[in-house]
């Protein structure tokens, strides 16, 4: 009987908690005792990485989006994130807005205008600050912000909801592995994998913490002249760790999922406020001219390296980009499978992977060509300006160009604490999640993983090890990408296999009833869990009980003036009827080597070959065995297939 008072500790799992936690000191340990060497360390290492690895980023980013356009159209998209009476447990417009803030709410806010510029002034090849670096400025962020980047959310995401709810493994990443690893997912292995991911979504918070509050601090300085200095961010980052403990408190569906609809509402006031107060036609001009051209170079951008006139700008945007959202994948991943228990996996796709990428194509369309119209055609420098000493305040920088300049900045200012508020519940959340035993974990194993992302945010921020903190999650990037592969194909095999299974309840033949001499139901058991024959008993059963009902077949049909002919194949028999100008009916049964079941294989020995009686039409065979079948029982499945044969003649008839 358990005890009634449960130790503090007893829902964590001690392998990927405290290995997590030591991996953690150490890093600050190194960090904070030679910041200096450990940064140009790991930006040569970065930079070793983005030389030798650019092409196996941008392949893998390919796969991610391939795989998932073949798996929503095939038969792969029916299959439910649960059983298949369940049903999603939050609205489209909850889930959606969750989806939406956790992925990269705050990257809109942050990169919405000050990225467009930046590529207008600096373009990956042609020339500066023309109309065709305005295009082309689009179009990459459009690449940066669209299909890639949630491809790689959605791969993580699908995997882990597949194998949670339907298949009720853990909601964890080892559990993507199960189809390839198996019940290793529960030793050392599954431990050192979730062990990964923790790492990956601690740091990926703490160094949006730390970069995220240089732009507050400089929404509050622009807004109320608040010095820009070490102190204030401190101080951001505890009122904002705060927000997040107490939404973290409050839990998922109260906390987090109204942060987000809050989120989503202001997010769009902003977007419609810049929509009607720059040039609005401008605009929808603009957006759908990127869209179209982001459409129709998305094969081309997918797959370009710059490999014939390197300049290294690829490897300081689109494989940041790439390694940046593969890094922050188990977190996002994890949330949006959270909420998304019960929707197909075609809606999954969908939804995670179209809606999303419209709306940041939207914000991305209306936010950067509002920057660059002021630039284009208002003459305003002073943006180019801004953005090239410091990007955090571009958005605060256009809104001045626009009226009502000041109730804007501080809508956004809130905006963006918010988005900040919501990445970091989540990331305790799901962090939470990957270091316990269970969802039901004790409110401390949260909160304590919200304050040590705020911490590690707050000493790399003072000993100024930030950057070296983005490259170290930049270089964990590449594991994990092996990872993600591993995880595709795991998750294209099981899906694979019950695919094969939903099509073999659909069209596996049930052994006809007999209308003379009915069964029992025991005799129809005893007669589908029959032993495998051998080949010997197969012919002497094609001999004798196949012949005799295709003699009888022959009989009837020539009574009905058509040509049956009857004859000896190779390994068994076929009976064709002569249709003349039309396809011909044939049935055959044949006598084709099987693999017995594994319940049976431990009583026969393994030596012996064992042989079924397969059914084969015009089309070949139909994988369903007809061995002990009566006469009567055969002659009804050949009337049964040439029912089906005439039908399919009889639609022939009508196309022509």
């Amino acid at each position: 009987m358990p005890s009634k008072n449960a130790s503090w500790f007893a829902n964590v799992n001690p392998n990927v908690f405290l290995s997590t936690v030591a991996i953690i000191v150490i890093f600050l340990a190194v960090v904070v005792l030679a910041p200096n060497s450990f940064e140009l360390i790991t930006q040569q290492l970065n930079q070793w990485v983005t030389d030798s690895f650019s092409w196996f980023y941008v392949l893998s980013v390919a796969i991610f989006l391939i795989l998932l356009i073949y798996i929503a159209l095939s038969d792969m998209g029916k299959i439910k994130l649960g059983p298949d009476h369940s049903q999603p447990a939050y609205s489209n417009v909850s889930w959606f807005a969750m989806l939406f803030t956790a992925g990269m709410g705050i990257g809109l806010m942050f990169f919405g205008v000050a990225e467009p510029v930046m590529h207008y002034v600096s373009p990956p090849t042609g020339e500066a600050e023309t109309i065709q670096s305005a295009q082309q400025a689009m179009r990459v962020t459009f690449f940066h912000w669209g299909l890639h980047a949630w491809a790689i959310y959605t791969v993580v995401g699908l995997s882990l909801a597949y194998f949670a709810y339907r298949h009720n493994l853990p909601l964890k990443i080892r559990s993507s592995l199960y189809p390839i690893i198996g019940k290793k997912i529960y030793g050392p292995l599954g431990d050192a994998v979730d062990t990964f991911a923790t790492i990956g979504t601690v740091f990926g918070v703490a160094t949006t913490l730390g970069f995220g509050v240089t732009q507050i601090n400089a929404g509050l300085n622009y807004l109320f002249g608040i010095e820009q200095s070490a102190t204030i961010q401190v101080i951001l980052i505890v009122v904002v760790s705060a927000m997040a403990s107490m939404s973290v408190f409050l839990g998922l569906d109260k906390g987090i999922k109204r942060l987000s609809e809050l989120n989503l509402i202001l997010a769009l006031i902003l977007l419609l406020f810049v929509f009607f107060a720059s040039s609005s036609i401008y605009l929808l001009q603009t957006t759908i001219q990127n869209a179209g051209q982001y459409i129709s170079n998305l094969f081309a951008m997918t797959f370009n390296l710059y490999a014939y006139q390197p300049n290294g700008w690829i490897g300081g945007w689109t494989i940041m980009y790439w390694a940046w959202w593969i890094s922050w994948s188990p977190f996002v991943g994890m949330f949006i499978a959270r909420v998304s228990k019960g929707r197909s996996i075609r809606e999954f796709i969908v939804g995670v992977l179209l809606i999303p990428t419209g709306f940041t194509l939207i914000w991305m369309g209306f936010m950067g060509n509002a920057a660059l119209y002021s630039i284009l055609h208002e003459a305003n420098h002073a943006l180019v300006l801004a953005v090239q000493q410091d990007s955090s305040v571009a958005l605060f920088e256009f809104l001045h160009s626009l009226p009502f300049s000041a109730v804007m900045s501080v809508l956004a200012t809130f905006l963006v604490m918010l988005f900040f508020v919501t990445s970091a519940d989540s990331g305790a959340l799901v962090t939470d999640y990957l270091t316990a035993k269970s969802e039901k974990s004790p409110m401390w194993q949260r909160l304590f993983w919200t304050v040590l992302m705020a911490v590690l945010a707050i000493v790399l921020l003072l000993v100024g090890g930030l950057s070296a903190l983005q490259s170290a999650t930049m270089m964990s990037a590449l594991p994990f990408t092996f990872i993600l592969l591993l995880i595709c194909w795991g998750l294209l095999k099981a899906l694979h296999l019950e695919v094969t299974k939903m099509h073999a309840l659909q069209q596996a033949r049930i052994t006809p009833r007999a209308i003379q001499n009915p069964r029992s139901w025991q005799q129809r058991l005893g007669l589908i869990m029959h032993y495998p024959h051998s080949e010997q008993e197969i012919q002497h059963y094609i001999d004798s009980e196949v012949f005799n009902a295709f003699k009888s077949v022959q009989k009837e049909f020539q009574r009905r003036q058509l040509e049956v002919s009857i004859q000896s194949i190779d390994g068994g028999m076929e009976l064709r009827v002569d249709h003349h100008n039309e396809i011909n009916f044939v049935y055959q049964v044949v006598a084709q080597e099987t693999v017995p079941p594994s319940f049976m294989a431990e009583a026969m020995p393994n030596e012996v070959k064992y042989y079924q009686a397969e059914v084969f039409l015009r089309e070949g065979g139909q994988n369903y065995d007809v061995m002990d079948w009566t006469s009567e029982d055969l002659l009804q499945d050949i009337i049964d297939q040439y029912e089906r044969h005439l039908h399919f003649l009889s639609l022939v008839r009508t196309a022509e």
